[in-house]
């Protein structure tokens, strides 16, 4: 930033033309260095940015289908533990959410009415209850984020089994400390 203050600084201001040759930047002053950033800290810059993003694409995809943002993330979290062969109770999405019972009940009673989740008995226990995403969420959600799954699997299919090792792990790795940072 100190960089781009210097450059943006008209010429002469001070009576004083910039030292150096003409399309030079002018020295730093004193003081004003940029700090070096430590290895790795564009991919960091670069992550944030690709989250930012899909934050946004997700907010878009919730104000467009009347939903609110913890609904699209209770949906999400649903579909993710069903593709892992874990069951879904309301305790458990709402502590996945960070949501009080409260909370918690009144998220799917609003995603019930949407007709995007139902509460079903477990056939085991009957005191139990489970959630499960209806198929119209399935296609509302394919309809809007197919083609940036589409596109993204494309992409990824131009990686080497490696480079795929390689990016699993870093994001594997990114996800294991967000989670112990309590994020």
């Amino acid at each position: 930033m100190a960089r781009q203050q210097a450059a943006e600084e008209p010429a002469g201001e001070s009576g004083e033309e910039p030292a150096g040759e003409p399309g030079e930047e002018p020295a730093e002053k004193s003081g004003e260095q940029l700090a070096e950033e430590p290895a790795g800290m564009d991919l960091v810059h670069l992550l944030r940015e690709v989250t930012l993003r899909l934050d946004l694409a997700g907010a878009r995809f919730a104000g467009r289908n009347g939903l609110h943002p913890t609904d699209l993330r209770a949906l999400i979290s649903l579909l993710d533990a069903a593709r892992a062969g874990d069951e879904s109770t309301p305790g458990r999405l709402g502590d996945r959410l960070g949501l009080n019972s409260a909370g918690t009940t009144a998220l799917i009673d609003r995603l019930e009415r949407l007709g995007l989740v139902r509460r079903v008995r477990d056939t085991r226990d009957r005191r139990r209850v489970l959630l499960e995403v209806d198929d119209r969420a399935l296609a509302l959600g394919q309809s809007f984020f197919g083609p940036l799954i589409d596109r993204t699997l494309a992409l990824l299919a131009t990686f080497e089994a490696g480079e795929q090792a390689a990016v699993r792990r870093f994001l594997s790795g990114v996800r294991d400390a967000v989670r112990e940072e309590g994020a």
